[in-house]
């Protein structure tokens, strides 16, 4: 838990959907030690606030798409990372990694800097040993994860732990056609931004017409809102939304009619983006009304409190006689 979930976190939540409806017992790791060694981008108190904050969102975005949350289960990694047991298998794992392997796992997903710190060559191991300490079967992730779930598998067997499965999502690409990310507030949409600011950054976005390459607006509604809209209905949809002397509204049943056609330029990027604005805020309503209340509302400043105007230091000229 480090900076503010995105819109792009639904394309995990449809996921994770998927697999409590088929059944399985999803347990979701709330990482604030791992949060913490990431270069130290926020203290351990205020990462505690943060995860405080992730349990929160993340129930209120299942809820918002009709997932039941009977079979889910939250874990903070503090609840066991920090245990005698724990800490003796992360010196075992320490004393048969390379610093090439280590550094290479979190390659993509621990920031990477001119002199890294070691606490980003210890995330990727504390990573593969949480598999073992939650005892799942499989381990879902982005697919930036890749370079560590591939390490997980060489070096749990050798502590005498067995390989698990691990499965990925594509990474959502940012509104600017990069991908999604906090650290970049405009190429995404946060869960809480109101109407107007989603209106405006959509607006914005990189979508070139009859372009389908990294473009964040159309990603959006093929990777999100057509598994969201077939969660809840049963079947996949999205609407194009139009005047009638432009064709008006049209129905879309799959992502690849649409692709189809805005790359033929059968949909305008004027037509989608104010679709995909309408679709996204009657997503986000039910979540922003969660955290509406005094409680969550102080949660939430808790774990994200504004930040600091600096005042500019205005120097007086001094005055000659």
């Amino acid at each position: 838990p480090t900076g503010k979930p995105h819109i792009g976190y639904f394309v995990p939540m449809t996921k994770v959907a998927d697999y409590l409806r088929a059944g399985c017992h999803v347990t979701i790791l709330l990482a604030d030690i791992h949060a913490f060694l990431d270069n130290l981008k926020s203290s351990i108190e205020m990462v505690k606030a943060r995860t405080a904050y992730y349990e929160h969102i993340v129930k209120a975005m299942l809820s918002s798409i009709g997932v039941p949350l009977e079979k889910l289960k939250f874990v903070v990694g503090s609840s066991y990372e920090l245990t005698p047991e724990f800490t003796m298998d992360n010196y075992r794992l320490a004393s048969i990694v390379t610093e090439h392997d280590a550094k290479k796992a979190g390659a993509e997903v621990v920031k990477q800097v001119q002199s890294p710190l070691l606490s980003g060559l210890l995330y990727p191991g504390m990573q593969a040993l949480d598999e073992e300490y939650l005892k799942v079967d499989a381990q879902f992730g982005g697919i930036d994860q890749r370079k560590i779930f591939t390490f997980a598998e060489k070096y749990l067997p050798r502590l005498g732990y067995k390989k698990r499965i691990h499965l990925m999502n594509p990474m959502v690409p940012g509104l600017q056609g990069s991908k999604m990310s906090s650290s970049e507030p405009d190429s995404k949409i946060d869960l809480l931004d109101s109407e107007k600011d989603i209106k405006n950054k959509v607006n914005k976005a990189h979508c070139e017409e009859g372009n389908i390459e990294n473009n964040g607006v159309l990603s959006f509604a093929t990777s999100v809102l057509f598994p969201i809209s077939s969660l809840r209905t049963g079947e996949p949809h999205f609407v194009i939304t139009r005047p009638e002397k432009y064709g008006g509204d049209t129905v879309y049943t799959d992502a690849e009619s649409l692709e189809r056609d805005f790359a033929d330029k059968k949909v305008h990027p004027g037509d989608l983006k104010k679709s995909v604005v309408a679709a996204i805020n009657a997503l986000l309503e039910p979540i922003r009304k969660y955290f509406e209340t005094p409680e969550m509302q102080q949660i939430l400043l808790q774990a994200y409190p504004p930040a600091e105007v600096k005042q500019k230091f205005v120097k007086q000229k001094k005055k000659h006689n």
